[in-house]
């Protein structure tokens, strides 16, 4: 690396210069502390033209804010999500609640920063897509509520990915039945008689239903 302007004696926005680390190609790379505690690595030229303020910590607080702004934190919207992470820890830690077999009584637990901060939640929940159309789901429906493992999804998004769906294995490929019958394009209620009456799954996907029109023709 060529000399360079010894910047650690500056402040740009929260960033304060740690030392100068390998160019990326010829462009010269600086590792920052952000005031949040965040280290990141940051273009010289975008240092010193204050591009770049902070590790991304005031991107998000400013996007935050507008979510406040633009009514997404109502007293309506306050009070939603307030139930739903009343709901959420209820189902697992109260043993009195009406789902707790399904959650806490299967070891399913809320992350201490959520079960301690209903803020946290919020803030967590307005910076990834909440909206009052939309319900938490577990990614992985064994898995903890926590940040990694939760979405913001519609009620079909959800009902998909509940853990009481059907799993079949068509060509060593497994998928709900319901996305199968999406995919095959054939009523979801069809193909689960079928297989009440005994039906092969692939044979229950892919037989055309017969029209009342053409049973009628026949008869």
């Amino acid at each position: 690396m060529g000399k360079a302007k010894d910047l650690t004696k500056y402040k740009f926005g929260r960033l304060t210069p740690v030392r100068r680390v390998e160019n990326v190609g010829k462009v010269t790379v600086w590792l920052c502390k952000c005031d949040c505690g965040n280290y990141k690595k940051i273009r010289y030229s975008d240092l010193v033209n204050e591009r770049t303020v902070s590790c991304g910590c005031k991107a998000k607080e400013n996007l935050l804010k507008r979510n406040y702004k633009h009514g997404m934190a109502t007293t309506s919207n306050r009070n939603r999500l307030y139930r739903i992470w009343a709901g959420m820890k209820s189902r697992c830690t109260n043993r009195n609640a009406t789902h707790y077999e399904s959650y806490g009584g299967r070891g399913i637990t809320v992350c201490v920063e959520w079960l301690n901060s209903f803020e946290s939640f919020r803030d967590w929940a307005l910076l990834n897509g909440y909206n009052d159309d939309l319900s938490i789901d577990r990614i992985d429906v064994n898995g903890n509520y926590e940040p990694d493992n939760c979405r913001w999804v519609t009620r079909e998004e959800q009902g998909r990915n509940r853990r009481t769906n059907s799993i079949f294995k068509i060509d060593g490929v497994e998928k709900p039945l319901v996305v199968w019958c999406e995919k095959f394009n054939i009523p979801y209620r069809t193909v689960k008689s079928r297989l009440a009456l005994g039906w092969d799954i692939k044979k229950a996907l892919t037989v055309p239903i017969k029209s009342k029109y053409r049973r009628k023709a026949a008869n």
